[in-house]
């Protein structure tokens, strides 16, 4: 599935009002940012969103707080983007598959050269050490498409030629200098999120159906990837899954229960950094086995003609959702004692 991003991000600082500035030199003034809260949403683009009347939400917050239209996703499909975000690289992995929980004897693309791609469905080699990514191409005749017209990674004019990296993550960078983060996966199932790679909240394909249970056909298969680890990009580094215990890797999370978003919204308790991720209904994605109003867009040709107006309807609801209980946090208005 294309991936063309919409990162709805809202960055809280302990002061009322903002500051905000064009690319250029970085302004002097602005606070010090306690809390940033990113929201991803998925697979449409700057005129698929903007003046859709099934996104008036969105829409409305465009209009009145700030609008990236310059904004571009840096590659198909959606985990090399959601890596990119998490650590500034794709790491050498151009597609969706999960990883490799665990496996300590296997050798990262980083460090192997090997770029992992969608036509092989090899898991992914925990993300560690040192080593060079994989290069984005200004239009891609090898990993979804094979030959012309091929797919547009970028913008159709700018790609990126491999460079070296590191196998970190803006979690271990908040760690290392003693902040907090959290990955926020809205249908997450409540027994955590090692070696889930799929769930729809209370089902996954960790699930074990009993004989009678198959034969009114529910099987891990028929599952509905409502939560999906290709979007909870921190899953993939060794680091993050060496912290696994009974099931739990601390900083991953539903957004219900004690320690989920909402609970931690509405008493204050927010890492520095949030990544807010619903699920494949709630952000746009689109699912083919959840029913028409999930559906996948009927002809995604880059218009708002070939949407499925349901699925945007409900990705705007999801936004208005999470933005409302962030503004309505002790974390938004809280403001810093002046020194």
């Amino acid at each position: 599935m294309k991936f063309a991003a919409t990162a709805w991000a809202l960055l809280a600082s302990t002061m009322i009002g903002s500051a905000f500035a064009d690319e250029g030199p970085v302004p002097k003034g602005i606070p010090p940012l306690d809390h940033v809260f990113v929201v991803m949403m998925e697979n449409h683009g700057y005129d698929q969103i903007i003046g859709n009347p099934s996104a008036p939400f969105v829409n409305a917050e465009a209009a009145s707080a700030n609008l990236a239209w310059n904004f571009f996703a840096v590659g198909h499909p959606s985990l090399t983007n959601y890596l990119e975000v998490t650590g500034g690289s794709n790491f050498g992995v151009r597609d969706d598959n999960s990883p490799d929980w665990h496996n300590a004897g296997c050798t990262p693309n980083i460090k192997s050269g090997v770029v992992s791609l969608e036509a092989t469905p090899t898991p992914i080699c925990p993300i560690a050490g040192t080593g060079m990514d994989a290069a984005t191409p200004v239009l891609d005749f090898t990993n979804e498409t094979s030959g012309p017209p091929g797919v547009v990674d970028i913008d159709g004019s700018h790609g990126y030629l491999a460079a070296s990296t590191i196998g970190k993550t803006i979690a271990d960078q908040l760690h290392d200098a003693g902040m907090s983060w959290k990955s926020y996966q809205e249908s997450l199932p409540a027994s955590g999120a090692d070696l889930v790679d799929n769930s729809d909240g209370a089902f996954s394909n960790l699930t074990v159906f009993t004989p009678a249970e198959m034969r009114l056909h529910l099987t891990n298969a028929n599952v509905v990837s409502l939560y999906a680890v290709k979007h909870n990009p921190f899953a993939y580094f060794a680091s993050i899954q060496g912290t696994a215990t009974d099931g739990q890797i601390p900083g991953m999370v539903g957004f219900d229960g004690l320690d989920g978003l909402y609970a931690d919204l509405a008493s204050g308790h927010v890492p520095n950094y949030s990544l807010i991720v619903p699920n494949q209904c709630n952000d746009q994605h689109g699912r083919g086995n959840a029913g028409p109003f999930c559906n996948f867009d009927p002809s995604d040709n880059g218009t708002q003609k070939g949407l499925n107006p349901a699925l945007i309807k409900l990705g705007d609801l999801t936004v208005q959702k999470i933005v409302t209980a962030i503004k309505a946090s002790p974390v938004w208005t809280k403001k810093r004692p002046r020194s």
